[in-house]
């Protein structure tokens, strides 16, 4: 058993260079500590990352040391007594900081791994979605860009580390590509590392077709929704409600897209429920729409609204509510994607959740010290079973 003795926080830098949470517990059999990711792209349904502040957040996590001292933590579901005790007083990045420390422990206590605790006889790995060229929010400066948020890459092979190696090739195939198709390519990456460019939608996709690899998108629509119509920079074009989801239909059957994130603003579960009719060879999957929240996630299965669920733990906090977020969408046969944030830490547990609770997709960027972590990791788990 695990007795938690006392609880330190402090602030740390992302892979963006804001600051966000790390929490370190000190127990009876040790010292653990686990970070928390920071979005940038945030859909109005997360939960706030923190109560008020980062720094208020850090000052009651350690004041609620001594009351957890009370409690004898052995498995997941014991986490229900550590969000009694913490109800409403931390926000989302501080609770999965420090539920994912206290796993680490239980899990070291045991003499397993993370993964075990959650399901000892995961078999199957996830399938990498790496993120290759960028627009939207992830890519700084005034220049042109694509108005969608990523454009992504999804090679279907036996292993991670044959997908990842895919990935990285391909990426650099698409950087050559790039300088052909694009005047103003300059090789530079942007938040997640994704190449940076000035061409439109379907320039890109024509560019990303000639890696013969199954494709997807995030669009990320929310991001650029305002009174009802979704404003286009690149070119400029005001769309209504039906003009997106003919554009967008006519993308994912054109290009024959695998894959299509977050195409409509965060309220438009209808509008989600026509693309899903009109796609029927996509995967039409839910992000700022669902936004790790249970409730959210049967709302869009009521509405038949989506093919697949991201799943960001720190968008909700508690891993109990990932915990049953997996559950109704493997109950309703929604795939689940279990996916990184813009700003990353050297953290990997996102790597031993995905797995322990056996997500279709890991979507985790290709290159980038921080998200390479998370992928090393889970090539380190697919090692140890084979």
């Amino acid at each position: 058993m695990v007795v938690i003795k006392k609880v330190k926080a402090t602030a740390i830098s992302d892979s963006r260079k804001d600051k966000t949470i790390l929490v370190t517990i000190k127990t009876n059999i040790g010292d653990f500590s686990a970070s928390s990711p920071s979005g940038k792209s945030v859909g109005k349904y997360e939960a706030k990352p923190y109560k008020k502040t980062l720094e208020g957040d850090i000052k009651a996590v350690e004041e609620f040391g001594e009351y957890f001292s009370k409690e004898i933590l052995e498995k997941i579901e014991d986490l229900r007594r550590i969000e009694d005790v913490t109800d409403r007083n931390i926000g989302a990045n501080t609770l999965f900081a420090l539920e994912s420390a206290i796993l680490k422990a239980i899990a070291k206590e045991q003499k397993k791994k993370v993964w075990q605790l959650i399901n000892p006889d995961a078999k199957i790995f996830p399938r990498l979605i790496g993120n290759c060229v960028g627009g939207g929010k992830h890519s700084k400066g005034g220049e042109r860009k694509p108005d969608f948020q990523e454009f992504e890459i999804i090679p279907e092979t036996k292993t991670i580390k044959e997908a990842q190696e895919l990935n990285k090739k391909s990426k650099k195939e698409v950087e050559i590509l790039l300088k052909d198709a694009d005047k103003k390519f300059s090789g530079k990456k942007n938040d997640e590392k994704a190449w940076m460019t000035s061409l439109t939608e379907k320039e890109v996709l024509d560019v990303l077709k000639k890696t013969n690899l199954p494709l997807g998108i995030d669009v990320a629509a929310s991001s650029f929704y305002k009174r009802k119509k979704y404003n286009y920079l690149n070119p400029i074009f005001k769309r209504t409600e039906e003009e997106q989801l003919m554009y967008i239909g006519n993308l994912a059957n054109n290009f024959k897209l695998f894959y299509v994130e977050d195409p409509f603003q965060e309220d438009d579960f209808e509008s989600y429920s026509k693309l899903v009719k009109k796609c029927p060879n996509s995967l039409i999957v839910g992000d700022d729409l669902t936004a790790t929240n249970p409730k959210r996630l049967e709302k869009a299965i009521k509405m038949k609204s989506i093919d697949a669920v991201m799943v960001k733990p720190n968008q909700i906090g508690s891993l109990l509510k990932v915990k049953d977020v997996v559950e109704i969408a493997k109950k309703n046969n929604i795939k689940i994607v279990f996916s990184h944030r813009s700003g990353e830490t050297d953290e990997t547990i996102l790597a031993d959740l995905a797995f322990g609770f056996q997500a279709d997709f890991f979507k985790c960027g290709i290159e980038g010290d921080e998200r390479e972590f998370k992928i090393k990791r889970l090539i380190e788990i697919e090692k140890s079973l084979r």
